[in-house]
């Protein structure tokens, strides 16, 4: 059994702000603490003005590999859809070197239609999505074997996603953190399915980081259940660190 402390992350949505208020709120949270620093990746926002400001995933990624020092920084998750999969590798590779061996590949499917059509991309189906995700993952882990230089080291790689059948038996295949949106309830019944996929293909479980949205009403008994990275949330107009701040004491508390 691994004994893992417990991890605070910050999605900062990059939508609704410009960009150096997106920089200087990624630098306070680095300042506060924060263990890992999160955007994600979407070409549009998710809540607001549809077509207000937004800024793009991995560039910003590459940029906060030199603006902080510590946290570590990923998508919460990257698109598979939106890039050739050993290009996708190569990005990473690169922000690794960059930030000095701090990125975590998060990574998923899709889901956001218009990123799709208005970016030109085949949406296909929920299934068809996975399906391709499922041939992605391979063939990311391969290029990584072949770049020169190679990465830093063994880069973290989180699927987001709850579906039973395919993403948490990828998620036993691939995946060095899984990302839940679940609730407590949801989340018991889905570790027990996560165990299983691992047991059939003869993976520890317990090497699999559980990582949830940070909510202070079920925290406790989500860490209970197993619970280690707990990422909550921010994005503009005017980014708000009350709840990071809040997570961060209790991550301490926890942690001595």
């Amino acid at each position: 059994m691994i004994d893992r402390p417990v991890r605070i992350g910050l999605q900062l949505q990059p939508q609704h702000m410009d960009y150096a208020t997106i920089r200087r709120t990624a630098s306070e949270a680095e300042d506060l603490g924060l263990d890992v620093l999160f955007n994600w990746d979407h070409f549009y926002p998710l809540s607001g003005e549809p077509d207000g400001l937004h800024f793009e995933c991995w560039t910003m990624l590459a940029a906060w590999a030199e603006s902080t020092d510590r946290v570590e920084i990923g998508a919460l998750v990257a698109c598979n859809s939106y890039r050739n999969p050993e290009l996708l590798a190569d990005m990473a590779r690169t922000v690794d070197h960059i930030s000095d061996g701090r990125l975590i590949l998060g990574i998923g499917s899709g889901w956001f239609e218009r990123d799709y059509t208005e970016y030109g991309y085949e949406f296909g189906t929920a299934g068809s999505r996975l399906d391709d995700l499922a041939e992605a993952l391979p063939r990311i882990e391969s290029r990584w074997s072949r770049l020169n230089p190679p990465p830093t080291r063994d880069i973290p790689v989180l699927i987001g996603g709850g579906g039973e059948k395919k993403t948490l038996r990828l998620t036993a295949k691939h995946a060095d953190i899984w990302h839940s949106f679940s609730d407590p309830s949801t989340l018991e019944r889905k570790l027990g399915i996560l165990r299983q996929h691992c047991a059939d293909v003869g993976r520890d479980p317990a090497e699999i980081e559980v990582s949830v949205m940070g909510n202070a009403d079920n925290r406790d008994e989500m860490y209970e259940l197993g619970a280690r990275l707990f990422t909550v949330h921010t994005g503009g107009p005017q980014p708000d660190l009350t709840d990071l701040r809040d997570f961060l004491a209790w991550r301490d508390k926890l942690n001595g």
